[in-house]
């Protein structure tokens, strides 16, 4: 069976998804030209993550929906288990977001623009007046219901397991006395792990828990929050994962 799924990803499935992507990042970046990046930078993605998860047969579950508001603004914190991790959130968080990547996701080609005309934030640290911009932009996008997702490890986990949280993504939620939101991919690690070259099917879940809101503002809200979003997100890993890995590019 696994041989047979290999000769569809190669033959049938990728090609698909790469016209798929393709068109998408062009309907983005027009859609987004011609004004209304709200609705361009979300929704065609959100359709392209749905359409790989069903070509390349991955089953998905999404538990807890129910427990963040429409039209309220959340930062949310998934682990990052895999590649697999950007179609699961996107497909199905069902909220519409802004992202905060790397800045060397840009340079991919049709993706890197399509998401640089929807608005979605580049995180640059090559000094602090970048770094300053950058925060300045992931204010300027929190608003109208609007979210941000940020990988709080900054980079795929080698092992599965988690890696620490960095503070960025619970230092902006300080300053805009944001409500963190911890989310848990379970299953992106079995379908390509950051050292795979071949996809796996195997099922993904999201587990979004309880919004954290702020318990006051400063250093020890900051602490309190990223301690307890941690906890959180590992509460929903397989026992297999649970327990802290240092990542080498951490």
């Amino acid at each position: 069976m696994k041989i047979l799924y290999y000769v569809y990803q190669i033959c049938i499935a990728l090609p698909i998804l790469l016209v798929l992507t393709i068109l998408t990042a062009i309907v983005t970046i027009i859609g987004s030209l011609l004004g209304g990046a709200h609705i361009w930078g979300y929704y065609p993605g959100k359709v392209w993550s749905q359409l790989i998860c069903i070509f390349l047969l991955i089953p998905v579950e999404v538990h807890g929906r129910e427990k963040v508001e429409k039209h309220k603004s959340y930062i949310f914190v998934p682990n990052h288990q895999g590649a697999f991790d950007i179609f699961l959130i996107y497909g199905f968080l069902g909220r519409n977001f802004k992202w905060m990547m790397k800045k060397s996701l840009r340079k991919i080609p049709f993706v890197g623009k399509a998401c640089e005309s929807a608005g979605h934030i580049f995180v640059d640290r090559s000094g602090p007046k970048k770094v300053l911009e950058t925060i300045k932009q992931a204010k300027g996008s929190l608003k109208d219901g609007v979210s941000l997702v940020v990988f709080p490890e900054g980079a795929r986990t080698f092992s599965g397991h988690m890696g620490l949280f960095k503070k960025g993504a619970f230092q902006l939620a300080d300053d805009l006395q944001l409500p963190v939101v911890p989310v848990t991919i379970d299953g992106s690690f079995e379908i390509l792990p950051r050292t795979g070259k071949w996809i796996h099917r195997h099922r993904m879940i999201l587990t979004i828990h309880d919004p954290i809101p702020p318990k006051g503002k400063g250093v020890d809200n900051i602490k309190a929050t990223m301690k307890e979003a941690y906890v959180a997100v590992e509460s929903s890993l397989p026992e297999k994962y649970r327990g802290y890995t240092k990542n080498e590019d951490q």
